[in-house]
């Protein structure tokens, strides 16, 4: 738990992201770690949040029960307040992010705890069932009877609310409010289906030796993620909606 870290991405509309790994900062592009705990060059472990800070917070809202696990939830929560990130666009694109001291405290760490939760498991977290297509037309079936594998495809269609993947398969049933979860100017399902496409380097060497991925070793792999992937857009707007509203 305490090896969360809070990712900051500036150039783009504002995004952030929790992980528990060790994160390159061209993570969101631009990327600023803001980590629960950090090391000295001693091997000290120390806390990110200060002391000094915490008893701000405390006084702020005379409760000692706060804690800086409190804290770091209830920023996390801020971050995804799109109130918070209208408010203070021009700001967020050119300094640091300054933290607004909210009424409700525990609601806000309740929030950004919910939030946490959701983008540090969605792994694990329960898949959404969607409806699993496979209808190959006379087209695929010859071409999968040449070919071994389906052409990748890996499209959305927002509107229709699918993920064409291949020729072959298609997950229908996406609902709308899914796609409204962005990370930078793309919603998470699109940053998934750019991943997996398959690109050809632009190195001849590269291409002719060690292009050796193909998005049929794992299609099933990415069919799961996608679902539960699903699961997180739908509760993470669900509590950013809950936000816009309070």
């Amino acid at each position: 738990m305490d090896s969360w870290r809070c990712l900051i991405g500036y150039s783009k509309p504002f995004q952030c992201l929790a992980s528990n790994l060790l994160i390159g900062l061209d993570t969101l592009e631009k990327t600023q770690c803001l980590p629960l705990y950090y090391y000295d060059e001693n091997g000290n472990k120390i806390d990110n949040i200060t002391d000094w800070g915490l008893t701000q917070i405390q006084s702020h809202y005379q409760d000692k029960t706060i804690t800086k696990i409190n804290i770091f939830h209830y920023t996390y929560a801020v971050l995804h307040n799109p109130n918070y990130r209208k408010k203070y666009e021009l700001n967020l694109k050119r300094d640091f992010p300054r933290l607004p001291l909210y009424d409700n405290f525990f609601q806000w760490v309740n929030w950004g705890q919910q939030l946490m939760e959701l983008h540090l498991n969605y792994e694990t977290i329960t898949p959404l069932p969607l409806n699993r297509i496979d209808i190959p037309s006379v087209e695929t079936f010859h071409e999968t009877s040449l070919q071994n594998t389906p052409k990748p495809k890996l499209k959305a269609d927002k509107t229709k609310g699918k993920i064409i993947l291949d020729t072959v398969t298609t997950l229908d049933g996406i609902p709308s409010i899914a796609w409204e979860y962005k990370l930078g100017n793309r919603c998470a399902l699109e940053w998934i289906l750019d991943q997996y496409k398959e690109k050809k380097p632009r190195d001849k060497t590269i291409a002719e030796k060690f292009n050796t991925y193909r998005f049929a070793d794992y299609k099933e792999q990415v069919i799961d993620l996608l679902t539960r992937v699903c699961t997180v857009s739908v509760e993470t707007m669900k509590i950013i909606q809950e936000m816009e509203n309070s």
